[in-house]
């Protein structure tokens, strides 16, 4: 079953239409889903597709050649082409005659052994892009890669491109469209442990419980899971144990660079260097509070669900799960499941806010939607603000964001206004969300100010899902 990826499909039909030269860069975390996605699209269309391995160019060229042989004739030859120029030059004559597409999967790993083929790629785009019709999408893991090798200012490719394309999880609109099973409340659970990546909520089975689902993955030695943040590091990473490390200190409190560094026991410059590529790796997201750009008040969140969950709770429970004591590894994680979909939540609620403005229902027009955290001038105390919102100077909205099983009272709104006037904006809208509902305290109020709108959990998912 093929979910999601409706927009990249259309821009990809998109260029393919245009019958003429087309160049389009995909790149995206691994798992995430961009073969699958390349598949589709040249599903019922003459097209080569190869994937590169990690292996010597000859290798890659003799897989190259035979890929090319099998489009032209139908059958599988052992030919080999003397070089990627001769196999390249001939799959853009092909296309003289007839639209074709050729997919060059995990690119990086062929760009790694022949060191001119990008160069090779340069010369043959500017040689044939007038006459021939091919359709060229280079598709890679390696983000780092693909930014400083072939999107980058300085790269032979750059210029040659005519789209470009990352690929990111899926949301939780798409991620629920993934499962009929589970209950509303197990929806967003399952976004709160495996995220949005496709090869991991396909390790998730509808058919049972959250707990056992979560006792069949992330705490089952022999789970694919079980090993999975620790296997990409040491794919993507020179030195994974300090990346390791770091990630953990994030994932249990640590927040500030002071923070992390002093946890790890390394420099903050040191650290710096290392918190640079796991934010170029989607793993880890540098924060500041919401319309303050200084430096000194960052702080560094992991950004995706499945690592977050995992460093969260398997390394500190390693030892009984290794001796396949599941359920006590459980008992131990339960009680702070609720706490730990606080975040969560408010990812969720985000993405409902921003559905909203995208189909013209917001009372905001936000530019952009954030945290903030700061003094209350007030109190003089340190306040947040779970979601904030800015159309101008002028104009904006809060939300507070409450994932407990207790209806949200009135002292939860007035916080959430008295914090919203530290700002000053003539005009305010406020946003309660809760996973459990409202005590009548609460709609009363919300209903005598005029600017507040309540918003349950199953209301979100009238928004965000088609049920």
């Amino acid at each position: 079953m093929f979910i999601g990826r409706e927009r990249e499909l259309v821009s990809l039909e998109k260029l393919y239409a245009s019958g003429k030269f087309e160049f389009a860069v995909l790149y995206g975390r691994r798992r995430v889903g961009k073969t699958e996605l390349i598949r589709r699209f040249i599903k019922d269309k003459k097209a080569i597709y190869f994937m590169g391995v990690e292996s010597n160019a000859r290798q890659n060229l003799e897989n190259f050649s035979r890929n090319i042989m099998e489009c032209e004739t139908g059958f599988q030859m052992e030919t080999t082409f003397v070089s990627f120029q001769a196999a390249l030059e001939y799959v853009f004559r092909m296309a003289e005659k007839e639209r074709l597409i050729l997919a060059v999967d995990e690119y990086p790993y062929v760009a790694r052994s022949d060191e001119s083929l990008a160069s090779t790629l340069q010369l043959l785009i500017d040689k044939y892009k007038s006459s021939s019709r091919l359709m060229l999408i280079l598709c890679g893991s390696s983000m780092s890669y693909m930014e400083d090798h072939v999107l980058a200012y300085k790269a032979p490719l750059y210029g040659r491109r005519t789209a470009q394309m990352k690929i990111l999880p899926f949301d939780f609109e798409d991620t629920c469209r993934c499962f009929h099973g589970f209950s509303d409340q197990d929806k967003a659970l399952v976004y709160g442990i495996a995220g949005g990546t496709p090869q991991y909520l396909l390790q998730m089975d509808d058919r049972l419980s959250i707990e056992d689902n979560i006792k069949n993955t992330f705490l089952d030695p022999s789970s694919s899971l079980f090993e999975e943040p620790e296997n990409l590091l040491k794919q993507e990473v020179r030195e994974p144990a300090l990346y390791n490390a770091i990630i953990t200190a994030i994932a249990t409190g640590s927040s500030r660079m002071s923070e992390i560094a002093s946890k790890v026991g390394e420099s903050t410059s040191v650290c710096a260097a290392y918190l640079k590529n796991l934010i170029a790796l989607g793993l880890v997201k540098k924060e500041t509070p919401y319309g303050n750009k200084e430096s000194h008040k960052s702080i560094y969140i992991i950004d995706d669900n499945m690592f977050r969950f995992w460093y969260r709770f398997v390394p500190e429970n390693t030892s009984i799960i290794a001796r396949g004591a599941a359920d006590l590894a459980y008992s131990r994680i339960a009680p702070y499941l609720s706490d730990y979909m606080g975040s969560v939540f408010e990812e969720i609620c985000k993405q409902y806010l921003w559905k909203l403005l995208l189909t013209g229902k917001s009372p905001v027009e936000f530019r952009d939607l954030g945290r903030w955290w700061g003094t209350d001038p007030s109190t003089r105390s340190q306040a947040e603000i779970d979601i904030m919102g800015e159309k101008d100077k002028d104009e904006a909205l809060f939300g507070e964001c409450k994932w407990t099983n207790e209806k949200v009272d009135v002292n939860i709104l007035e916080k959430l206004e008295n914090r919203s006037r530290i700002f000053r904006y003539r005009k305010t809208h406020l946003y309660l969300f809760a996973k459990s509902g409202f005590t009548r305290g609460c709609v009363e109020k919300a209903d005598g100010m005029g600017n507040v709108t309540l918003v349950t959990y199953e209301d979100m998912l009238k928004v965000l899902v088609i049920k």
